[in-house]
């Protein structure tokens, strides 16, 4: 099945100026070298999936886990849905390449053992947003 690019309603949809996922797609974007916007998909059916971003070439495509504040045990369930939504997306957009995962500093602990270890088999690359900058896990940039 291939998704088709939409053109978003609005540059940045539901992210407004100042939130944390506007931050954390512009600072992923200069980590890569790429821009960054949130974008519907269209399934052959006429339903929609929104992706948080994706570069003008359809290469890139990001999802965001920007929970803050204290860790829950829930906040893992968020990490595991949404490597499994970049698999879903990286075989159905037909110029995707990458799929990335960028996650606030409290998500860490949603990837330890197993979790960290599928992502990486799996190619989703993992990438922490420390209020400023993009690091990988570990703090290594």
């Amino acid at each position: 099945m291939h998704l088709t690019v939409l053109d978003a309603p609005t540059e940045w949809s539901r992210f407004t100026e100042g939130s944390i996922e506007r931050r954390m797609l512009l600072a992923l974007g200069d980590r890569l070298g790429v821009s960054l916007r949130p974008k519907p998909l269209m399934l052959p059916d006429n339903s929609r999936v929104e992706v948080e971003g994706i570069d003008a070439a359809g290469r890139v495509l990001a999802q965001l886990v920007s929970n803050q504040g204290g860790y829950k045990p829930a906040y893992r369930n968020k990490v595991m849905a949404d490597m499994f939504k970049l698999l879903w997306l990286r075989d159905s957009v037909p110029t995707a390449e990458r799929a990335v995962l960028l996650v606030t500093e409290v998500i860490v602990q949603a990837l330890g053992g197993w979790v960290a270890r599928a992502a990486a088999d799996l190619g989703i690359e993992v990438y922490v947003f420390d209020g400023s900058t993009v690091v990988t896990p570990g703090g290594r940039t």
